[in-house]
Order: C-alpha cells, then structure tokens, then sequence
C-alpha cells in the first residue's frame, strides 16, 4: 500500500521541517509539494528531501491562491506518476495521526476495501503570549481546544483524504472531494492537530500574501476564504490584527482558566514525539 501526502505551502519554515518528518515517521511513501511564491527558506528545505528522493517540488508562481486547482493538479499526480494508494492532502500546520493504529500507514492499511474517503476532525492548538520564538513551536505549543470552532462559530470542518484516483478534484480548502465513483466515508478513525497561529509575525505573513491572493482570485466565489478575506480587511483597515490576536494568543491566566473549565486540554503528544525522533537521530 502506497500512501502519498500532498503539500501547499508558502513561507512555512517554521513548521515545514517538523511536518515533512513527522507524517515520513509515520509512514507516508512520498511527498509532492508545491511552493506558492515562497521568499523564506521554504525552497531550500523541500529541494533537500527532492534530493532523498522522498519528494517532488512543483513551483507555483500565481499568486491568486487557486488552492483547488494547485491540489487537484498534485493528488492527480500522486495516482497517475507514483501509483498511490490512498492521498492525504495537507498544509503545513496540519499533522494527521492515527487514534488507535501506531502510525498512518497502519491505520490505512487496515481499512476495509469499501472505504474511499477517510474524514479527519482537526483540534486547534493555542499560541501563547510569551513564546520563545528560538524554541521550535511542538516545545511551546501544548494546550489544545476541546473543540474547535472557526472564526464564526461554526464547528472547524474536517478535511478528507482519499483513495488514489487520476480524475480526482479536490475543493478549496481540502475539506472534500469529487469525482469518485464511490463515495463512502470512513470518520473518527484520524485525527489532526493543527497549529494555524504560531506567533505575531507568522500570522500576519499570512494573512498579507492570503488575504491579497484572495482578493486577485476573480474564479472563486466571495464566500470562500472568508476567515482570510475578513482578516485581510481588518490588516488594511486598522494596520495591524491587534484585537485578533488579543482573542487568540493566550495568557498565562486564561489558559489556567480554560484549562480548569475543561475548554482546553493538555496535549504533549507531538512534543514528545518530536523529542525522541530528534533525539535519536544524534
């Protein structure tokens, strides 16, 4: 069985290491990532797993963020070039792991040949105030939501890996796709921990280059992207996303108080893990 992650990322060195090597931990075969316009050392990061042979790098210079289009383009790849079996399309902040199998790879491989999709439910980590921006992110980030919510209320939608299919489409965002002939889903056999805030900087280089390639789409409709598009209005509105991150970045006394009112829950899987793979590689 041959499982394939898709990547879209652009200027994710704070976090792109650490994915790449965690989902090949956990038994991803191969890597097709596209760099979106990415100026940090994005490139350089996934042009050195091009040299292990563990991924291919596509460069995408529109800068209109046409996410479905650069996916759908990648999972096609993933079944026609390297013959996968099963296509998880991911972001950079995104870590999938299996709830009662060691690994990914195991999960899947476990699955019985009616499943074509595979739903995952995503749980917000939460940045804090005071976070060492010289420590990696899985150090500092240990508190996550019981239950995420998006911006307007709404329960977080989950994304959706699939079977290996070469007419494949993937929907903005990732959270669903078409094109199969059957379509059964299998649910809470996959979670993922998702770490969208990091820190000030991070956040706003998101929301600039998001929030514009958002607004140069004349393709997608004006419903989509709306947490980006909002964010977006409020960066050029106001200059900044103070009151945003007032909400978002936590003090050392609400999480005490979200943690004893059972809104956020402590979670030292991905630190722990991170620890001992790192550890063991010197």
């Amino acid at each position: 069985m041959k499982l394939v992650m898709t990547l879209l990322v652009r200027d994710e060195e704070d976090i792109l290491k650490e994915n790449i090597d965690f989902h090949l931990e956990q038994g991803v075969d191969f890597i097709i990532a596209t760099d979106n316009c990415s100026v940090d050392s994005t490139k350089e990061i996934l042009k050195a797993y091009e040299r292990k042979g563990v991924l291919h790098y596509i460069y995408e210079k529109e800068d209109n963020y046409n996410q479905h289009q650069w996916v759908t383009k990648m999972a096609r790849l993933a079944s026609k070039k390297y013959a996968a079996d099963w296509v998880i399309n991911n972001d950079a902040d995104e870590f999938w792991y299996a709830t009662e199998h060691k690994s990914l790879k195991e999960a899947f491989l476990s699955l019985e040949k009616e499943y074509t999709v595979v739903e995952a439910e995503r749980n917000n980590f939460v940045a804090l105030k005071d976070m060492n921006p010289n420590l990696p992110f899985y150090s500092q980030m240990i508190f996550k939501e019981v239950k995420s919510l998006n911006p307007i209320g709404k329960p977080l939608p989950p994304k959706q890996a699939h079977i290996g299919n070469a007419n494949i489409i993937v929907k903005q965002g990732n959270h669903s796709v078409e094109n199969l002939d059957n379509k059964k889903i299998k649910q809470n056999f996959i979670k993922i921990l998702h770490f969208p805030i990091r820190s000030h900087k991070q956040l706003i280089n998101k929301i600039i280059h998001g929030g514009a390639a958002y607004e140069r789409n004349s393709e997608l409709s004006k419903n989509i992207g709306n947490t980006w598009r909002e964010l977006y209005r409020q960066l050029k509105q106001d200059g900044n996303l103070d009151n945003y991150l007032i909400n978002h970045m936590y003090s050392k006394k609400r999480l005490k108080k979200e943690l004893n009112d059972d809104i956020l829950i402590q979670d030292d899987f991905l630190k722990n893990y991170f620890m001992e793979i790192y550890h063991n590689d010197h």
